[in-house]
């Protein structure tokens, strides 16, 4: 078994299927996109297990709490990691993510943004540890989100042929 599988198996985590959008939405691109030794990843969001999208909706710092919005942001990582997976075949192909940018839907007045992303960084440095899993992160709020989830983070990684 790969090592990153392992990993998740040990923690009990299973990587959602490809996300069922909301009836009617179309989403005309690519989830993730491979140019040479970099996978590219869209923007995701939470995802529960069957690969619908994840409650509690609405804004950090009013619908949704610091805590659930780091869950919503661990999810997210989960969402990320099983499109990768579907897309590389392997997730030990991963060989350095170099960058995230997290997206916070975030009420009025919240500034607590790097809070809730480090969500997905904790998870992702505890899967891949501090060498393979370091890396450069934005952590930003903005007024609205697709769907009205909380989260949405996309990211960058270097991969192995």
């Amino acid at each position: 078994m790969a090592k990153i599988e392992a990993r998740l198996l040990t923690l009990g985590l299973t990587l959602p299927p490809q996300l069922q959008p909301p009836p009617g939405v179309l989403l005309p691109f690519q989830f993730v996109r491979i140019v040479g030794t970099r996978a590219l990843v869209s923007g995701h969001g939470p995802q529960n297990p069957d690969g619908s999208i994840a409650h509690p909706l609405g804004k950090v710092g009013r619908e949704v709490s610091v805590a659930h919005g780091y869950d919503a942001a661990r999810l997210t990582a989960l969402s990320i990691l099983g499109s990768l997976q579907r897309a590389l075949g392997d997730l030990d192909r991963i060989c350095a993510w170099t960058r995230v940018f997290g997206m916070v839907n975030s009420a009025p007045g919240f500034n607590r943004q790097p809070s809730v992303i480090n969500g997905f960084s904790d998870l992702i440095l505890e899967l891949f540890g501090p060498e393979v899993g370091a890396h450069t992160r934005s952590a930003v709020g903005l007024a609205e989100l697709p769907f009205d989830i909380p989260v949405e983070i996309e990211a960058e990684v270097e991969i192995r042929s």
